[in-house]
């Protein structure tokens, strides 16, 4: 008796079968190929990843071991920002600011302390940085004169307006970048008022300042034509230097709801609004 066998494809049905081993040996191929290469791909990538952890980790090292640079200053010429930074209150920044607008000075770290009214333990922190200029008479003196005596000759003061990049460059620690943000800021504020304005220069450290201040001065201030703050727009107040749109609505806000300003300093009624603030706004504003 003849058995017929249960496995008998057509022509057609052999070939998707042979097709579909091809595929499965072909699938299978991939898979250990891909497993024999992927270690060693593997193997690089986390190699570079471990490089940059290395370098992420050297980095958190340096940041947590680094403190911030204070540089020697002139605490007569702290602004409001400096004294933030130092740990000084509003109140304490304002008695140093009244008492330099009355034209005096502080000559010495007992009367920092006495003006200011800081804590012994913030005044022990930060009097290392001090440096005091010179002065003729007790406290609250003024500058001995106009000149800077070196070798015995009096060499007079450039005027700070008319100074060029060059000029600058000579005096030590104002290198290219600087002497190009101090003409820069000059040409912002409109020309130098005063010659304070000098510390308000980003990157500018108090002691190259004093330095520089031994050399420059405001000898001609510009002519700058006060705008009525009554009057002016939202777009001139924001557009002056030491007001930002925010702060420039607050003054029209301010101004609507008063009718009249009649005095700058009722400015002071304004979130922080500073009377240092408000000092270097009187250079551009009136209420005439």
């Amino acid at each position: 008796m003849k058995i017929l066998s249960h496995f008998r494809f057509n022509k057609r049905e052999r070939s998707g079968i042979f097709f579909l081993l091809f595929l499965i040996i072909l699938a299978q191929g991939v898979y250990f190929g891909l497993g024999f290469i992927g270690p060693s791909e593997e193997t690089g990538k986390n190699e570079v990843l471990k490089g940059f952890q290395k370098e992420i980790d050297s980095l958190k090292a340096v940041e947590g071991g680094r403190q911030d640079t204070v540089y020697p200053f002139n605490p007569n010429y702290i602004s409001d920002y400096k004294g933030y930074v130092l740990g000084m209150t509003v109140e304490e920044i304002d008695r140093l600011h009244r008492y330099r607008n009355a034209g005096k000075f502080v000559n010495t770290t007992s009367e920092f302390g006495e003006v200011t009214g800081v804590s012994d333990s913030l005044l022990r922190k930060i009097s290392p940085y001090f440096r005091f200029p010179v002065f003729s008479g007790k406290s609250g003196g003024a500058r001995t004169d106009d000149y800077v005596r070196e070798a015995g000759s009096a060499v007079k003061k450039e005027d700070l307006n008319h100074a060029v990049e060059a000029d600058f460059r000579s005096v030590p620690g104002i290198g290219e970048k600087l002497s190009a943000r101090i003409v820069k800021y000059r040409d912002l504020l409109g020309g130098y008022s005063l010659s304070e304005q000098l510390y308000e220069v980003y990157g500018l450290d108090s002691t190259v300042v004093k330095r520089a201040l031994q050399r420059f001065e405001v000898i001609e201030p510009p002519v700058i034509q006060k705008l009525d703050i009554n009057s002016i727009s939202l777009k001139e107040l924001a557009s002056l230097a030491y007001l930002n749109r925010e702060e420039a609505r607050k003054i029209i806000a301010y101004r609507s709801r008063a009718g009249k300003i009649k005095s700058l300093d009722e400015l002071r009624k304004i979130e922080n609004f500073s009377p240092g603030k408000i000092r270097r706004i009187k250079l551009y504003l009136t209420t005439e």
